[in-house]
């Protein structure tokens, strides 16, 4: 059995988090473009309404040349994605001056959610708005808790992130202390004036918190509406409406804490991290959210910081964030490894893990691969998903060390990068590009244009021979899943950029 097979790349099986309770402006109200429930645009969404109402479903120096290097060449066919939320606090009927919105999100990955991570704590005075942009996904939960000046939780949120920016409203009762429900209002806000578009798909719905539990109500029928409403209000409906991704817990009663939650999320707001005061115009990016709580962000079960990895390491912000996502790991003795070599079976463990495309073609019953073997799941799932070549042999090596030319080749087939222009000038940008044969030149062409090539510790090297490190990997996976829209862009001096 392979002695890194579990504890050190990763759990083979994915953790599956199910969904747990989650600058002053001017006299025009957030919410002056409230209408009544619109459902005629749903298909211009692909997160679809679902009432609560079951019969009305409407759904990281070195002495090498560092620097980027550039080439004239068109640009990537990938688009830039752009899910963002700007958050507004309301109290249209009480005279509470401040409150801390306590922010995390739980990212979806493919039908899952990864665990609660934590994004701040900000202090928000009443009718302030703060912008929280470049990273998010849609249908990722963002959970807002919410607290007086006193550190007493007056409320609970959550709501999930739209494909266009999400203009957000959370509403607070008359007296939160006594009447701790909230009013959650939001939809989509395409030209980003703050304001929910009047044509778009507009959610409404009540949570309640007690005794350390939230409810999120099916209706407002029990709510004293008339705290929530004020001039520029719409009326609020008697039928919750909730996102699809909420679905599972309309009706239900929630734990607001559990024992496995980030340190950040269960210790009173300023004990461990300074609050953030919301400014004019406060603006906030995921990836330096992520980056900046990261060790007291994540989940206690999770390790993101190893002896053998300094906080200047050329890869440090991939790995990290690869341990925080429970992709990878580190071993008992709390290292990392990072120049450890990585074989086809574990590779196999991992693209598994980051990875969930459709099946492109049938399981293969390798001869060493019995289905008791440690990676059997992995490799048979990986294949499936087109990932490996197996070069007409019934056996796949899973003991193999891989090559960085191995890495590239895998990724390239196997995510099926495209690319334009010419492939002798995107691969003019390496000293080395003589050395790569005809049939890998349009694969690396294409990892290069889209932006996945990172090359240490010289930039203009692609060191195809060279035996793939774990940290080398890492990086590799990770700026593919940053070319997929599924993480956050961290800057590295290492990563291959083309530019125009």
């Amino acid at each position: 059995m392979n002695p890194i097979k579990l504890t050190y790349w990763s759990k083979l099986v994915v953790t599956t988090v199910s969904i747990v309770a989650i600058s002053s402006i001017s006299s025009a109200l957030a919410l002056s473009k409230l209408s009544s429930l619109d459902t005629s645009n749903l298909s211009q969404f692909s997160e679809k309404q679902v009432l609560a109402d079951k019969a009305d479903k409407a759904d990281k120096a070195d002495k090498y040349d560092s620097e980027a290097v550039g080439v004239t060449i068109a640009t990537s066919s990938f688009p830039e994605k752009k899910p963002a939320f700007t958050l507004y606090i309301w109290q249209p009927g009480g005279t509470i001056s401040e409150v801390t919105a306590r922010i995390s999100i739980k990212s979806k990955y493919g039908n899952k959610y990864r665990q609660e991570r934590f994004l701040g704590d900000y202090r928000y005075r009443m009718k302030q708005k703060a912008n929280f942009v470049k990273g998010f996904k849609s249908e990722d939960l963002i959970v807002v808790r919410l607290y007086d000046t006193t550190n007493r939780l007056i409320g609970y949120s959550e709501f999930a992130i739209l494909p266009e920016n999400t203009a957000v409203n959370i509403i607070l009762s008359a007296n939160p202390i006594v009447e701790q429900v909230v009013r959650s209002f939001y939809g989509a806000d395409v030209n980003n004036d703050s304001i929910v578009d009047d044509d778009s798909i507009k959610y409404d719905y009540f949570t309640q918190v007690n005794n350390q539990k939230v409810t999120f109500l099916s209706s407002s029928e029990n709510v004293s509406i008339t705290q929530y409403q004020a001039a520029g209000f719409s009326q609020i409906p008697r039928t919750a409406a909730y996102p699809i991704s909420l679905s599972d817990v309309v009706g239900k009663s929630i734990n607001i804490f559990d024992s496995n939650l980030a340190q950040a999320l269960t210790v009173p707001p300023g004990r461990i991290t300074q609050l953030i005061p919301i400014q004019e115009n406060s603006s906030f990016e995921l990836g330096q959210l992520l980056s900046k709580y990261r060790q007291i962000g994540v989940a206690k079960n999770i390790k993101v910081s190893f002896s053998d990895i300094s906080k200047d390491y050329w890869a440090k912000e991939y790995i990290s964030e690869l341990a925080a996502m429970e992709i990878i790991g580190g071993f008992p003795d709390g290292s990392f490894r990072p120049n450890a070599a990585v074989t086809r079976g574990e590779l196999a463990v991992l693209l598994q893990k980051v990875f969930t495309k459709s099946k492109i073609r049938k399981a293969v019953a390798f001869k060493d691969i019995p289905p008791r073997h440690w990676a059997y799941n992995a490799i048979r799932e990986s294949y499936e998903m087109g990932f490996f070549n197996t070069l007409n042999s019934k056996k796949f090596n899973p003991a193999q060390k891989l090559t960085r030319l191995d890495i590239f080749i895998t990724l390239a087939k196997g995510l099926n990068y495209q690319f334009t222009g010419s492939t002798e000038n995107i691969l003019s940008v390496y000293s080395d590009a003589s050395t790569i044969k005809s049939e890998h030149r349009n694969f690396l062409a294409s990892l290069t244009q889209n932006g996945v090539i990172v090359n240490y510790p010289n930039i203009k090297l692609l060191n195809t021979k060279k035996i793939a490190t774990r940290a080398d990997v890492c990086a590799l996976l990770y700026r593919a899943m940053v070319v997929n829209g599924e993480v956050v862009d961290f800057p590295s001096r290492y990563n291959v950029k083309i530019t125009r």
